[in-house]
């Protein structure tokens, strides 16, 4: 076995090296306390990888993404979410009598509990749905009990992803005032989530097929990216063997953050705040581009991806599907098309890889669809939610130990 030595205090220290399917490299620190009483010091997790998976791969500096070794561009062109969500669950695409059957259950288990109904009225009117999608995931476990089979934890998989759009229109339809809507079993995922956001009592209402089309694109391309902040902590809480629910709400908490699942919404407040200016967006460039100024561009760059991220080209073109589909005439989406252009050929932006990322493309392309913006962050939770359970399932598949930092 390859391996890397370490010098500390006068004293050699043999590391074994683990390579992966892509050639990226690791160094097996796992005993290195138990040798030398001293740890690596690693602020952010920034350079360790917490565990071996093989869920999802990214090559930042290539701008490649991987669901299962499948490229990110054949999925969101040719599956839907459903068939995404399996792949990233149980490692394969399914064949046709698997779809079915899990497109089945996810009809079945669409429906939340009645007596769930009076948690909604007890919030009020101006709370945040992700505050109320986390308490209402977690409450789940309350009338689903666990128990260790893997039967049973394939069911509880299949009741959160078919729940949590019921629940996230349901937190819609309480912060407008508007009755609950109920899902409708003839109608597949997507369109079923755009019925009960959008159809209101006495009026008939039809999910237009570009609509149902953009929102499967973009709960595939937001339904894995490795170890992010959420699904580190999907990990890390079920670690403890804490219950399946617990894990997912604790990941929904962490998507919360404006640092992480808040940056679509984050991009909208500044094209709003340019609006409202008076709508010069090169003043707002000019000012990116001083070092001495505090504005920086949201929406622009990634922590992981040195090239384009893959995400944001393929949402680029069904943004332009969408808007021309909608006929929307919006100054918004005029502003953020000025500064799209700017980063494309501006050099500041093009010798510094600030290309748009897929918070800069899903945020307009959420208020085109008439989506608001604090529902963006749970519009993120549902399509990451596939992501989360796999790595939860990874990590009780191969009995982790508890995460101890």
């Amino acid at each position: 076995m390859t391996t890397a030595s370490l010098s500390l205090d006068g004293k050699n220290y043999e590391l074994p090296v683990v390579t992966g399917t892509e050639g990226e490299v690791g160094v097996d620190i796992g005993k290195l306390r138990a040798q030398s009483a001293a740890i690596t010091l690693d602020p952010g997790f920034t350079s360790t990888g917490a565990c071996e998976s093989k869920i999802c791969f990214i090559d930042g500096e290539k701008g490649i993404l991987r669901y299962r070794g499948y490229p990110i561009e054949q999925l969101a062109e040719k599956s839907d979410f459903v068939e995404v969500a399996w792949l990233l669950l149980y490692g394969e695409l399914p064949n046709a009598e698997e779809l079915a059957k899990f497109r089945g259950q996810l009809t079945y288990h669409s429906m939340i509990h009645e007596d769930m109904k009076k948690f909604f009225e007890g919030f009020p009117n101006n709370a945040h749905p992700m505050a109320i999608l986390s308490a209402m995931v977690a409450s789940l476990s309350t009338y689903y009990p666990e128990s260790e089979t893997e039967d049973h934890h394939d069911e509880n998989i299949a009741r959160l992803i078919a729940k949590v759009r019921t629940l996230a229109t349901y937190a819609y339809k309480k912060s407008i005032g508007q009755p609950l809507t109920y899902p409708q079993n003839k109608l597949p995922y997507a369109e079923n989530f755009l019925h009960m956001m959008f159809a209101v009592p006495c009026e008939e209402y039809t999910v237009n097929p570009v609509m149902a089309k953009a929102l499967n694109m973009l709960l595939i391309l937001h339904a894995d990216h490795e170890q992010n902040c959420s699904t580190s902590t999907v990990r890390m809480v079920g670690s403890s063997r804490a219950n399946i629910f617990a894990s997912i709400s604790a990941g929904i908490c962490a998507l919360w953050g404006p640092l992480h699942g808040g940056a679509n919404q984050a991009v909208l407040e500044m094209l709003e705040m340019i609006q409202n200016d008076g709508g010069d967006y090169k003043k707002w460039v000019k000012k990116a581009k001083d070092k001495d100024d505090g504005f920086r561009l949201m929406g622009f760059g990634h922590r992981v991806y040195k090239n384009f991220d893959p995400r944001a080209t393929i949402l680029r073109t069904m943004c332009e599907e969408v808007l021309a589909e909608l006929h929307i005439d919006d100054p918004l989406l005029q502003i953020a098309e000025n500064l799209e252009k700017v980063a494309l050929e501006d050099e500041y932006f093009v010798s510094r890889k600030l290309y748009p990322n897929v918070d800069f493309y899903s945020g307009i392309l959420y208020r085109a669809m008439g989506i608001p913006t604090n529902m963006f962050t749970v519009m993120f939770s549902i399509g990451r939610l596939p992501g989360w359970l796999a790595h939860w399932k990874e990590l009780r598949d191969e009995d982790s130990r508890i995460y101890r930092p």
